[in-house]
């Protein structure tokens, strides 16, 4: 064996072996382009691709736009439109889908909610809720619409303070002036008047005139102008950012597409609205039973819901409720079309059950009643707030 190792090579051919120089390499044939050139295919692939970008961009303005001038069904047609391509597609595309819940996708998505407002259709509020569902943005709209058929249906007083801790006059809208903040102004607005009255100042015409602008605003206006008074004072305003934004939470977990928020009374009035405030929701079940004539259970449960959803917010954060004579109003007026018609007592245990609901809903959902309400005094849109809800539930 070692003989065959130290044994001279033999080369086939009789073919020299040339030692490498610094101009001779094994590598010499290979030919190397510093750089690439471009064939005809991706030269006009690469302009398809800028005229794609260039024509998605005017689209997305155009969009814009939409949302700009409260134009609903233009901006969710052209959303509709839009194909959504996972981020590893080698398809262009003019958006990527952001995950299961889209956060981080497109952020003009959540702007159609914002086009809503001035949607005289309710079905096309509806529909956009549906597509940003179908989209995955919004996981929690319409959760919890089966919560109207679990637990019982007998709510007695007893049953209410033992859920709640609260007696069940706390629930109950409280008159101007009768009590809670309203209460203090009064006896502020008497102590003023004695005061100037013992100082020999006679405001007696001042206020019979203020006192009749008030009789004006209350019939005529329903009460608005004292209301946008009203409004600016904190604690008061507090109030009525805790009690919408009840009425909108509940509204969005049980399914009922919300056509907006309005706090501003004037507003409020200009648009038919009872109240110094209020959140305009949708409930497709109910609508189409009205018109045929009935209200199933199911669907008045989850309308009772919502419309006490506002005192249970108040009876939550501040052991009581002030507001909500209108949505009882309401309630009442609803009553009467049932087949056959509640009596007063099983009026009054509807009520107590749907405020429990509602209670409880809110007490579970605290973290996401409190960014709503936050969204609402930072005078966000209803977009940025349904947003806010999003990012509070899936935090918990």
């Amino acid at each position: 064996m070692a003989g065959l190792l130290c044994s001279p090579l033999h080369f086939t051919n009789n073919t020299p072996i040339l030692p490498h120089s610094a101009t001779t390499r094994p590598n010499d044939h290979i030919i190397s382009h510093p750089f690439p050139f471009s064939t005809e295919a991706q030269v006009q692939t690469r302009k398809k691709r800028a005229r794609s970008r260039t024509r998605a961009l005017r689209e997305w303005q155009e969009y814009e736009e939409a949302v700009k001038n409260k134009d609903l069904a233009k901006a969710l047609r052209f959303l509709k439109d839009v194909p959504v391509e996972s981020e590893n597609s080698s398809i262009e595309s003019t958006r990527f889908s952001g995950g299961e819940m889209g956060l981080f996708g497109s952020d003009k998505d959540w702007e159609v909610l914002d086009t809503c407002l001035n949607a005289d259709d309710m079905r096309l509020v509806g529909s956009a809720y549906t597509f940003l569902k179908d989209r995955g943005f919004l996981p929690n709209f319409g959760k919890f619409r089966s919560i109207v058929m679990e637990g019982p249906r007998e709510v007695t007083p007893t049953v209410l303070k033992t859920s709640t801790g609260l007696e069940v006059s706390k629930f109950s809208p409280k008159k101007w002036g009768v009590s809670g903040s309203s209460s203090v102004l009064l006896i502020i607005l008497l102590a003023g008047v004695s005061y100037l009255v013992n100082q020999g100042i006679d405001i007696r015409p001042n206020l019979a005139a203020v006192l009749g602008l008030a009789m004006l605003d209350a019939i005529f206006l329903g009460g608005s102008c004292l209301a946008q008074i009203s409004s600016y004072w904190p604690p008061y305003k507090r109030r009525i950012l805790v009690h919408e934004a009840g009425h909108l939470l509940v509204a969005y977990l049980m399914g009922c597409p919300i056509r907006g928020v309005i706090l501003d009374p004037i507003v409020a009035m200009q648009m038919g609205i009872q109240g110094q405030a209020g959140t305009q929701f949708w409930d497709e079940k109910l609508q189409s039973e009205l018109a045929e004539g009935r209200v199933s259970g199911t669907a008045f449960d989850r309308y009772c819901m919502v419309l006490f959803a506002g005192i249970a917010a108040e009876a939550l954060i501040y052991g009581d409720a002030e507001g909500g004579e209108n949505d009882e109003n309401l309630f009442r007026s609803i009553c009467v079309l049932l087949e056959p018609p509640l009596s007063v007592a099983q009026m009054s245990n509807q009520a107590r059950w749907s405020v429990l609901q509602s209670y409880n809903l809110l007490k579970w959902h605290k973290r996401a009643h409190s960014a709503a309400v936050k969204a609402l005094e930072n005078e966000c849109s209803l977009s940025v707030v349904i947003r806010r809800i999003e990012e509070a539930m899936s935090s918990n």
